[in-house]
């Protein structure tokens, strides 16, 4: 089958053998191929990866599953046998990382745990993503998303005041555990390439979540009380939220007093600018409900895209609610090349988003290598496995 070529990147000749499945691992090794580490996914035969089976589906293929593993190769191992645990402990060998999400404890009764790794292949980063780490009282609890988005705290500031808890429309919980674990992975290298030695990694969901609170802590440790959800408006910065306009909605960051006074400007309300309500920050924050309606007076006369129009006109940070269909079309993303296709032999043509992280002089290719097919990569892996000993460690 034809495959596009996998682009240089930073992280070209570092070998990642990925033990993961479903979302915060497989994004994390996502973000190590396009770096361009070579990625081999070692997957349950027959079965493969969980997200194979999820939703929604391209003639029968996981769009799902595409648009996590892009640029990764496959090879499907039994680790209970010996003949397929000899194949991963040569692939272990060559490697330069490892990288798994299994629950706490299940790598140990496999024979490959940190401690275990670590004394045979002493070159060998190891990084673990789990729901709630290596060490606690809940270490061996099991965890989705929705379960650390619950108990990080992030549901409890989303969503409009007096409705139902509301989950984050992306899986953040997964994601930012991704994020984190990719970081960790670029840090240890470095400190191998300096020190030559191997860490062992170890990111939690819940931990992942509690980092990301930002504002909300601060808000608590300072002053005492537990925030809540407020929609869409910062908590701390005003008028900086989503406004009602003639024909839809309009999103508005004033983010200090000279932002404010254009934006009264633009919408000729010279008196808020001298308003004792509405002085500083600190009072807009306070009287924000007030300020909402004085503001929305004359938001709704007009369409979005006539205040976009103007607002941009006059320097005021604003734009539009876009859905998923416009985010995708808009000519700032598409410039940026955060639309990509990758040409599976069996889906055919499949769009995912691209790379945030644009390097110079590295190739960031519109066309990217399309997820592997289960086991699709064995003859190749298999050889590497059988290659022997590194003669020396790469950085």
């Amino acid at each position: 089958m034809t495959q596009t070529h996998t682009p240089k990147g930073l992280l070209t000749g570092i070998t990642v053998i990925d033990l993961t499945r479903v979302l915060a691992g497989p994004y994390c090794t996502m973000i190590l191929a396009d770096l361009g580490a070579r990625v081999i996914k070692v997957e349950v035969p027959e079965i493969g990866d969980d997200s194979r089976h999820i939703g929604p589906f391209i003639k029968e293929q996981s769009a799902y599953f595409m648009g996590l593993n892009r640029g990764k190769e496959s090879i499907a191992l039994n680790l209970k046998q010996s003949k397929d645990r000899a194949i991963l402990e040569g692939l272990l060998e060559q490697a330069d990382v490892v990288v798994e999400n299994y629950r706490p404890g299940t790598m140990e009764k496999l024979g490959y745990g940190w401690d275990s790794l670590h004394e045979r292949f002493p070159h060998l980063i190891y990084a673990a993503a789990s729901g709630f780490g290596h060490s606690g009282p809940y270490m061996e609890k099991p965890a989705y998303d929705m379960v650390v988005q619950a108990m990080g705290g992030i549901m409890s500031v989303t969503g409009q005041p007096d409705n139902p808890p509301t989950r984050v429309g992306s899986s953040v919980g997964d994601i930012t555990a991704g994020l984190f674990t990719a970081i960790g992975v670029n840090a240890a290298l470095y400190d191998r390439a300096t020190t030559g030695e191997a860490r062992k990694i170890d990111v939690a969901m819940l931990d992942s979540q509690v980092a990301i609170l930002e504002n909300a802590i601060a808000r608590y440790t300072a002053t005492g009380d537990i925030p809540g959800p407020i929609g869409s408006r910062h908590p701390s910065i005003a008028p900086f939220q989503v406004y009602t306009s003639a024909n839809g909605y309009v999103v508005v960051a004033a983010g200090n007093d000279v932002l404010f006074h254009r934006l009264c400007d633009t919408l000729e309300l010279p008196a808020l600018k001298t308003d004792p309500r509405f002085l500083t920050n600190n009072d807009r924050v306070e009287n924000v409900t007030d300020l909402t309606q004085a503001l929305e007076v004359p938001l709704m006369t007009q369409s979005t895209e006539h205040w976009i129009a103007l607002l941009e006109k006059n320097g005021v940070p604003t734009g539009p609610i876009n859905n998923v269909a416009q985010a995708l079309s808009d000519p700032q993303v598409l410039a940026r090349n955060m639309v990509v296709e990758s040409n599976h032999p069996i889906a055919g043509t499949v769009r995912m988003a691209g790379n945030p992280i644009k390097i110079s002089g590295i190739e960031d290719p519109t066309i990217r290598k399309a997820a592997p097919l289960l086991d699709q990569d064995r003859d190749a892996i298999i050889k590497l496995a059988k290659a022997g000993k590194p003669e020396k460690t790469t950085p």
